[in-house]
């Protein structure tokens, strides 16, 4: 059993959410409470900027890491007749909303 072993599929994708929320928190953190002055001019809010994109960037890590971890759905062997059923169905429906459709 290793370290990483709960964290299941997906691991670059986490590393990358964590990392930019690292990067970003940081960011965020020196640029409101440190006193960034070069040639009077300050770079906080910059940095704040940066940091509130970067922990923006994170949530894309984060939802590939989520959906990279949902398990699939079940094939259509795995349903048997039974998914065939439920198929031939939504396309009865499908096709008579369609044709309501087409006589509006």
């Amino acid at each position: 059993m290793g370290l990483c072993d709960g964290l299941s599929h997906c691991k670059l994708a986490l590393a990358f959410a964590v990392l930019m929320d690292l990067l970003g928190g940081t960011a965020l953190l020196v640029g409101v409470f440190a006193p960034l002055k070069i040639r009077e001019q300050d770079f906080g809010d910059m940095l704040v900027y940066t940091g509130a994109l970067l922990v923006l960037m994170s949530l894309a890590g984060w939802v590939l890491w989520y959906s990279g971890n949902i398990e699939g759905l079940t094939s259509q062997r795995e349903l048997g007749h039974i998914g065939s059923a439920v198929d031939r169905l939504a396309r009865n429906l499908s096709r008579k909303i369609r044709a309501y459709r087409g006589h509006l």
